[in-house]
């Protein structure tokens, strides 16, 4: 266990721990603690220096422990499972699952972290998220080949947040094509997804999703001028009631594996309508930006294979990829 990880676990139930004490569980001099307590806030956790008395955090921590989230997992879940591991500071794990062995077909990898140091999001922008203040997971899954409606994937996972989050209790959350989650018109959750191999198989997908769970105000503006939609937390209240992150994050890589189990098989359009439910750009006026070329109109809906639908002077089409944003900027 790191230095960063033990001072982590001393601070992680929200007590006031003494800089002395902290000194001898760790091994290090009291100024030594001082620095390292400074880099913990780096990471985005907002410790209290308490005068006379040490160092608590605003808030718990509920760490990730990977054996809690493999328990969590129903059986067909847990036996597709190739590996799953949980890591504290990294740069991606999408990244990570990337340059990592395929998984075989009809398998999955996981990889969790508390912190990510180059999380990414759509367009290039960052991905922003306090220690332990969100769920940031990748899962790779192999197809034997390449299903169809394969540039759909980001819109079926969205199906596979939405059940976990409806089963959670968390309020009306829409879909954002192609790939936000909102919880009142404000970004809850954010997918990625990498693929790579032949289309004639074996094809390697990896998801990412990161999930916001504690919003400071100052992250909140950061994502806002770096050109984000305005993040949103979920209640603290709801992940508590489902028994904290580690189940959250094993009811969302379970909902996952059953949506790619039957994407593989049937793609998209059995995914379609409950998408459809949840679509938050559906009969508002649009901008869909590809690369130089800027596409205005009323958002329709979707087709089957997950296309937006864009209605325009000269009627209905479809498109495939892009960047949407609503006429008022959001």
């Amino acid at each position: 266990m790191s230095t960063r990880e033990a001072l982590l676990g001393a601070l992680a139930g929200g007590e006031v721990r003494s800089g002395s004490a902290l000194a001898a569980s760790l091994g290090l001099s009291r100024a030594a603690v001082w620095k390292q307590v400074r880099r913990l806030r780096e990471l985005g956790l907002d410790i209290h220096a308490v005068p006379g008395h040490g160092y608590r955090l605003a808030r718990p921590l509920d760490l990730l422990d990977r054996s809690r989230i493999m328990s969590g997992l129903a059986a067909a879940a847990r036996l597709a499972c190739e590996s799953l591991e949980v890591a504290g500071v990294i740069s991606s794990t999408s990244a990570a699952l990337v340059a990592a062995p395929a998984p075989a077909a009809g398998r999955w990898r996981c990889l969790l972290a508390e912190y990510q140091t180059a999380g990414r999001g759509r367009r290039g922008r960052r991905w922003l998220s306090p220690y332990g203040g969100g769920l940031c997971l990748s899962l790779a899954w192999s197809f034997a080949a390449a299903p169809r409606d394969l540039p759909a994937l980001s819109l079926a996972a969205g199906v596979a947040a939405c059940r976990t989050l409806a089963v959670v209790g968390a309020g009306p959350v829409q879909l954002k094509w192609p790939n936000d989650v909102l919880l009142g018109g404000a970004k809850l959750a954010g997918i990625l997804v990498d693929v790579d191999g032949d289309a004639r198989g074996p094809l390697r997908a990896v998801v990412g999703l990161g999930l916001n769970l504690v919003v400071p105000a100052g992250l909140r503006q950061d994502v806002v001028d770096d050109g984000g939609m305005a993040p949103v937390g979920l209640d603290p209240a709801v992940v508590a009631a489902m028994g904290g992150r580690n189940a959250l994050a094993a009811a969302l890589i379970g909902s996952m594996h059953g949506v790619l189990a039957g994407f593989a098989v049937d793609g998209f359009a059995p995914l379609a309508e409950e998408w459809r439910r949840h679509d938050y750009l559906c009969g508002r006026p649009v901008t869909i930006t590809t690369g130089a070329a800027r596409i205005a109109g009323i958002a329709a809906g979707i087709a089957a294979d997950g296309a937006l639908l864009v209605e325009g002077p000269e009627g209905i089409g479809a498109v495939y990829a892009g960047d949407v944003t609503l006429r008022d900027g959001s």
